[in-house]
């Protein structure tokens, strides 16, 4: 009888075992690409708001990363988007597949983050603030559905939704279930102080979701700040992104001896490794330190952003306290300029060195 129980009503698969998990990692090439944002959008809902959605700008990004060899992306989905115009929304990340597999670019799509402005809305979004990184980002679920739970059924059906329209599509390379989970983003805006215990109730939760409507591709949620060196050592939210993550995600803004400890520590866990953010030029953290480590050990490593744009990213992080009003210093994340230019010629040749694309050249934009 358990035979006819249709696939929706039966109970989420469990997560993939080690030699699962191993086997679809066999089957992929070296995954290098970039944490990517259009430059003409501010945040996660600029990119893909109807009234704002580029693809044509898309595809010329895209392009640039396919020339030094990149063959995928890190791209942030949010809920308002599905909540506004579900079918919209479906149709505009089918684009965006399209525009990428055209490329030979593979997103990780990630589905909620705790990441800076916690009131987000959707509608125009405000200009950049001068002078700070990354200041228009927005978290998802925002702060008022968390502390909702009226509004958590709307957060399951964006979940079930968006990974259910994908869940078979040999396009898309994974699922990011939820970025940095329990960062409070004390140092740009205020704390809520019982945010890590609402995220921590939704993160489990959040992986059934997607698990329940059977996706092909492998879930994930990564480690960004903590002591990995053996189980006892991960705090209860770790625990649970370890446990429940199909492959092993991390980021890293380190040195590359840093990097390369995380690297090992992770390890235990008998899964594929996905840094999937790392590059800080200032903190030591650069493609030519990281890249050989990372293909050495055979770490997926996506950068954190491609293209120089409204999200201001080439600006350190302390912008945030001290705005850079005046000269720039030499850039904290990001690999071209919005013309195409790449802002360390050497850097990119590196790259093209060592994802094989030695000879490809950057294409102007139109």
């Amino acid at each position: 009888m358990l035979a006819l129980v249709p696939a929706c009503m039966a109970a989420p698969p469990p997560r993939w075992t080690t030699q699962q998990a191993g086997a679809w990692y066999s089957r992929q090439p070296w995954l290098v690409g970039a944490d990517y944002i259009p430059s003409y959008a501010v945040n996660q809902l600029e990119m893909w708001q109807e009234d704002t959605f580029d693809p044509k700008r898309i595809d010329t990004e895209l392009g640039w990363a396919e020339s030094i060899g990149m063959n995928t992306v890190r791209v942030f989905l949010h809920d308002l988007l599905w909540a506004q115009d579900a079918p919209g929304f479906r149709k505009r990340i089918n684009i965006f597949l399209t525009i990428a597999s055209r490329h030979h670019i593979r997103p990780l799509f990630v589905l909620f983050d705790s990441c800076w402005d916690p009131y987000p809305k959707t509608g125009p979004q405000r200009a950049p603030r001068p002078g700070v990184h990354n200041s228009g980002w927005v978290e998802g679920p925002g702060t008022v559905a968390l502390h909702t739970p009226e509004q958590h059924p709307r957060l399951e059906a964006y979940v079930k939704g968006v990974v259910s329209a994908f869940a078979r599509d040999e396009r898309v390379l994974g699922w990011d279930i939820w970025n940095e989970p329990d960062n409070l983003n004390l140092s740009s805006y205020p704390g809520t102080p019982d945010l890590n215990i609402l995220v921590m109730a939704m993160l489990p939760r959040a992986f059934e979701w997607a698990r329940s409507v059977h996706p092909v591709q492998p879930l994930t949620s990564g480690l960004w700040n903590g002591d990995w060196s053996s189980p006892d050592t991960l705090s209860l939210m770790e625990h649970i992104q370890v446990d429940q993550s199909d492959v092993i995600s991390f980021h890293s803004y380190m040195t590359p001896e840093e990097f390369t400890k995380r690297v090992l520590r992770l390890q235990q866990f008998g899964r594929p490794l996905f840094c999937t953010e790392y590059m800080a030029r200032p903190l030591g953290s650069t493609f030519q330190g990281i890249l050989p480590i990372a293909k050495a050990y055979r770490v997926a490593a996506y950068n954190w952003g491609l293209v120089n744009g409204k999200t201001q990213t080439n600006l350190p992080w302390d912008s945030w306290q001290n705005p850079y009003t005046g000269a720039a210093p030499p850039w904290f994340h990001d690999v071209f300029y919005p013309d195409g230019r790449p802002y360390s010629p050497e850097e990119v040749e590196f790259i093209r060195a060592i994802t094989g694309r030695g000879g490809a050249r950057t294409r102007k934009a139109a």
